[in-house]
């Protein structure tokens, strides 16, 4: 099953937490995006997980629609039957979602994996995020504490976010200064009110200076031990090794060592997304400026349709996109780890 059912995701999960190394988590946005990020995980030879925002589920519905859990299913539907074709088990997840578009995102997509799950069917998604960072902690955890109990009653995981991000991800600005570095009081509420998984699982960003976006080296301090020194305060009272399951947010731009540190500290997922765009996008610019008189009907003549049909750019656009993602798996230590192989 390309596609891991609710047991196989948690076996992901636990593989990569016990195995020491994280999945790439690949924002999609449409068929190409997605075929990229299966055939860069394919040829890695690593499982990962494809996810969609709320801004990509608008898009995935159609530009002049923008209905965001339409897109989202629609998005969901072509993985299941894309991913058969490919060696490799991927699990479906909703990234970022605020207070204000639960209604319109979540919890019209849960109540689709409720009807499905009814009828013996798998959840449409594997997991879903909540995203609490623009709310005070209290209720950003008391929301947290009813939508886990919504996933769980599915078979799905449930992530969250303790602490900010900072920059900005489809529309939603996150913080800055102090506010982009989660404390081990914030870790020990969150285990307080969520519990450690017998609740529910469930998968925590914990932030550590993390920039969504893009960023040159140095602009941004970031602080991966901190992740080590929630982790211990929690496993401590709790009496658990690495109790949480992390997600680092805002990975684009990360160094190979601020990478393993954070993984080492038990981050399982990590995101990716301005990278692969970029990935995505420069090999296009390359074939427009090379075929500039191919792509474009220049002083009346007809072009050239080999160049200019959406096949040929999209193509070296998808490579360009798997190559990228491959190199994350290799970073992650997910390489060469699929279910499958």
């Amino acid at each position: 099953m390309p596609v891991a059912s609710p047991d196989q995701y948690l076996e992901m999960l636990d593989r990569a937490k016990n195995g020491g190394f994280a999945y790439p988590a690949i924002n999609v946005s449409s068929s190409q995006t997605l075929n990229a990020a299966l055939a860069g995980l394919a040829e890695a030879g690593s499982d990962g997980i494809i996810q969609v925002t709320t801004g990509g589920g608008d898009y995935w519905s159609g530009p002049t629609i923008k209905k965001m859990a339409s897109g989202a299913a629609a998005m969901a539907a072509f993985a299941r039957e894309a991913a058969k074709n490919y060696g490799i088990t991927v699990a479906l997840h909703t990234d970022h979602c605020a207070k204000h578009q639960l209604d319109d995102f979540v919890r019209p997509l849960i109540a689709i994996s409720e009807d499905r799950v009814k009828h013996g069917q798998d959840p449409l998604f594997n997991s879903h995020m909540w995203d609490g960072s623009a709310v005070p902690m209290a209720e950003n955890l008391q929301i947290a504490k009813e939508m886990l109990a919504l996933t769980k009653n599915i078979g799905a995981v449930l992530e969250i976010e303790v602490g900010v991000v900072g920059g900005e991800e489809d529309g939603v600005e996150g913080g800055m200064g102090e506010h982009l570095y989660t404390t081990p009081a914030d870790g020990l509420a969150t285990a307080e009110a969520l519990g450690l998984g017998e609740n529910g699982r469930y998968m925590v960003a914990l932030t550590f200076g993390n920039v969504h976006g893009v960023y040159k080296p140095g602009n941004v301090k970031l602080r991966p031990e901190l992740l080590g020194e929630i982790q211990s305060a929690v496993g401590a009272k709790y009496g658990k090794l690495m109790p949480f399951d992390l997600v680092f947010h805002g990975g684009s731009g990360s160094t190979p060592e601020e990478i393993a540190e954070a993984v080492s500290h038990g981050v399982i997922k990590m995101n990716i997304d301005t990278d692969l765009q970029y990935a995505f996008t420069r090999p296009i610019a390359g074939h427009m400026m090379a075929n500039y008189d191919g792509v474009l009907k220049i002083d009346g003549e007809v072009g050239n349709k080999k160049f200019y049909d959406p096949r040929a750019w999209g193509k070296v656009a998808e490579a360009g996109m798997a190559v990228r993602v491959g190199e994350a798996a290799a970073e992650l230590g997910s390489a060469g780890k699929s279910m499958s192989l």
